[in-house]
């Protein structure tokens, strides 16, 4: 652990409870799963169409239409909370900024996300106490997050970039993504699409972890993200 996180688990170890994360995150991470939800719903169904419907005309229905709008405006909203998380990084506490760096150089960082795979393995007896992300919540929100959103929102603009035609406003900021996989938008297409099981299979364990460690740990995890703080079942720190 950092100097800083020694010193708040000593504080941790004295209050009941710490403020850990601040509305604006709070905010960005509800909207942002909203909008992942909605966007991992459409997106199976844009990859996978619903069949047809035969109650009325082809030219009187417009459910596909409907479901390619829902994927767009989750997709803005997405983006333009994404710039705003950015932000807060730079202006937020120091808890705002994990979610965008890795301490890969630090050897101490890669023994705590070892004993923390252990945890999770049911293999170490003992949770560890963090007042933030511990050190294989801030890997994976990294590695899904940072890196994974940042790969759906340039390669799901430049798709859309493809639809609003050469010239566009979207073009001119996306229209390179299509070359690099050769011109061919399908190819494209289909790393979104892994891209999206890629942040399903994140959103599966990072409730499970959430519920596990509420469950287990002697800290609040899901609450957190609903009042802003980390509360400590006991005065025991690690």
């Amino acid at each position: 652990m950092t100097d800083s996180v020694h010193a708040e688990m000593d504080g941790a170890s004295r209050q009941t409870s710490i403020y850990v994360y601040e509305t604006p995150v709070r905010i960005w991470h509800w909207i942002n799963a909203l909008a992942i939800t909605v966007l991992c719903i459409t997106g199976y169904f844009i990859g996978s169409p619903p069949p047809s419907m035969q109650i009325a005309e082809a030219t009187h229905q417009f459910v596909f239409g409907y479901i390619r709008f829902a994927h767009f405006a989750a997709g803005m909203i997405l983006t333009v909370f994404f710039i705003g998380r950015i932000y807060w990084a730079f202006v937020g506490n120091h808890h705002a900024k994990q979610l965008f760096y890795i301490p890969f150089w630090r050897g101490e960082f890669w023994k705590e996300v070892w004993f923390e795979i252990k945890w999770y393995l049911f293999i170490a007896k003992e949770p560890k106490k963090y007042v933030g992300h511990n050190p294989l919540a801030q890997l994976a929100m990294f590695c899904f997050i940072t890196l994974g959103m940042t790969f759906m929102i340039v390669t799901g603009m430049a798709l859309y970039a493809e639809g609003a035609g050469q010239g566009s406003f979207y073009d001119k900021l996306f229209g390179w993504v299509i070359p690099l996989v050769g011109g061919n938008s399908h190819v494209l297409h289909t790393y979104h699409h892994l891209g999206m099981w890629w942040i399903i299979v994140f959103m599966i364990i990072h409730i499970y972890v959430a519920i596990r460690e509420d469950i287990m740990s002697r800290q609040s995890i899901v609450s957190t993200m609903i009042s802003g703080h980390r509360t400590f079942k006991d005065d025991r720190a690690d």
